[in-house]
């Protein structure tokens, strides 16, 4: 047993400090990334935000809405590829995997019938030998797919599965998101936002990506994540609750709700598996989020706040906020005295 007695920190133990800026207005900035991946050689140009792969979030609706804004969806691992429509942009949608022999023969027959450019191995720990034998098994199988997987928390993991199990984009968090449990299940986590600068500046460093995945809990924190390295950030919660997400509807009191639930959760395990097996608990919760209605105001909003980010810290194009980025420890990040 050790301790580690370096500060680790979240999205909301920081700010970022603002900067003396050229940029007149919002309009000044550029979203848009061009990005060529390490192993696949695929350049793609987009908007780096990823909606999460859970079956609340990660539907073919969603992935029709937002694929105009040229932001990726990533389809959650449910679906069949009769489920997916071949006028998809096959830029802007991503399959996920689980690493079960099922799992990879859906993969299989998605990639067949479908071609997608992106695959996201998925798994709650990517620390396992079984998934960095099914990511490097993938890589000689489909050498010109962009490869995505974790999730994973530290950087020798990360430059693990990168060279080792050559992955092209690592993903990052554990335990930080909003219907999550791990962290009070396990006592295993890392914070989010320490986590996205470590690991970041690994796989930088060996010419490979990274996404944050979790933790963002208002749109603020998209900032915050491409400051401390993010190429790409991936939400659940953010995308929850609107027409284009799954979950039940309901009304209680006049108001409108839709469910969302962790895919760790009794609720996602009793659904695809009968239940929570009696070798594991859940770590996942299920709540109730306010009906937002389209995910069109809510994707403008993320889109405006990132951009202001950038005009305070004089960041003309989106690689460049980490370079523009110097954050401010603190105890408290905004004025409560209003909150309900």
């Amino acid at each position: 047993m050790r301790i580690i007695d370096d500060i680790k920190l979240d999205f909301s133990n920081v700010l970022i400090q603002p900067k003396r800026s050229e940029l007149g207005s919002r309009s000044d900035v550029f979203l848009e990334r061009e990005i060529i991946f390490k192993y696949s050689g695929y350049k793609w140009t987009g908007i780096p935000i990823i909606v999460a792969n859970m079956d609340t979030t990660g539907t073919i609706a969603m992935a029709e809405s937002l694929q105009k804004h040229k932001i990726i969806t990533c389809l959650h691992k449910f679906h069949k590829y009769t489920d997916i429509p071949e006028t998809l942009d096959r830029n802007y949608y991503m399959v996920s995997t689980g690493i079960t022999n099922e799992d990879l023969n859906n993969l299989d027959e998605i990639i067949k019938f479908r071609n997608p450019h992106f695959i996201c191995i998925d798994v709650a720990n990517g620390y396992s030998s079984k998934f960095l034998d099914v990511v490097k098994k993938l890589r000689e199988k489909y050498p010109s797919k962009t490869l995505m997987g974790g999730n994973i928390v530290t950087r020798e993991m990360a430059e693990e599965l990168i060279i080792n199990g050559k992955l092209d984009v690592v993903k990052v968090g554990l335990g930080n998101g909003s219907v999550c449990t791990t962290r009070l299940l396990t006592g295993v986590g890392y914070p989010q936002l320490s986590a996205v600068i470590e690991c970041s500046d690994a796989v930088h460093g060996i010419n490979a990506h990274m996404i944050s995945d979790g933790g963002i809990q208002v749109v603020g924190d998209l900032g915050k994540a491409f400051g401390a390295g993010a190429d790409f950030i991936m939400c659940g919660s953010m995308f929850a609750g609107h027409d284009e997400s799954n979950g039940e509807l309901i009304e209680e009191n006049g108001k409108k709700y839709k469910i969302f639930y962790g895919m760790s959760s009794e609720t996602a395990m009793n659904k695809y598996h009968g239940g929570v097996s009696s070798y594991r608990s859940a770590e996942g919760k299920t709540v109730k989020i306010l009906y937002k209605g389209s995910v069109e105001k809510t994707i403008l909003n993320m889109l405006g706040g990132i951009r202001s980010t950038m005009t305070y810290i004089g960041a003309k194009r989106l690689k460049d906020i980490p370079k523009c980025t110097t954050f401010i420890r603190v105890y408290n990040q905004v004025n409560n005295i209003y909150s309900n």
